[in-house]
């Protein structure tokens, strides 16, 4: 199976879906990211201009996702933190996934969490939400973003289905995470600029791994990642 992860910014993969990469990789499924920023606006040295902080980022997290098995990056250079939904944001998701043709599409929610800020990233809701609409209609009708075709002999494609991370209590699928915990954090670890200062992050990635298992059903020793899961046929 070909799995396309597309998202807003350099390790938001590996906090939100880590554990799931890594254990895809290890099940033989090839899984590309579509970074839509770099990340640009993240890091807290202000000593960094912002040129040399994008790519510092591209660089950890094309380490990071070595680290899961993941080679094939796709980086996009959209401005982070102005993020929106728009025909051209649409047309370069529908590039990516006519290019990768995958089987599955992960991202953000598009929609707002009133119980979580940080769930709540604007980039990630408007990626969440370009994301939906390049999966449908626009990667698979013929007739949308013509200049693919005609410039890029990009032909359409159907993705199968779409899968959307961090949904909490809407979460219908889960992966056990469990066997794939250490290589998660060592993936956060290689983003140095964006986690080196955070404490006990070890911790905190077990604990939302465990709240994500216990909603799943899973056994008190394992951990989980959630997905809502629709069907895209």
């Amino acid at each position: 199976m070909r799995i396309l992860i597309m998202v807003a910014h350099p390790d938001d993969i590996d906090f939100g879906s880590g554990g799931s990469v890594a254990t895809w990789t290890g099940d033989g499924h090839e899984v590309s990211y579509c970074l839509v920023t770099d990340g640009d606006a993240g890091g807290f040295d202000e000593g960094i201009s912002r040129p040399d902080m994008a790519v510092l980022r591209r660089k950890e997290q094309t380490a990071a996702a070595a680290i899961l098995g993941v080679t094939d990056l796709h980086f996009l250079g959209w401005p982070d933190g102005r993020v929106y939904v728009t025909h051209e944001l649409r047309r370069d998701l529908t590039r990516v996934i006519r290019t990768v043709r995958p089987d599955r599409v992960v991202t953000s929610s598009p929609t707002r969490n009133l119980r979580s800020m940080y769930g709540s990233h604007p980039d990630h809701t408007a990626v969440g939400e370009a994301v939906m609409c390049a999966v449908y209609p626009d990667a698979r009708n013929p007739f949308a973003h013509p200049e693919l075709l005609a410039d890029e002999g990009l032909t359409a494609h159907t993705v199968g289905e779409l899968w959307i991370t961090h949904m909490g209590e809407g979460a219908d699928t889960y992966i056990d995470t469990t066997d794939a915990y250490q290589r998660k954090v060592e993936a956060l670890l290689a983003h140095e600029s964006q986690t080196a200062h955070m404490e006990d992050l070890r911790g905190r990635m077990w604990a939302w791994g465990r709240v994500q298992a216990k909603a799943a059903g899973f056994g008190e020793d394992r951990l989980a990642e959630g997905y809502l899961v629709l069907d895209t046929r």
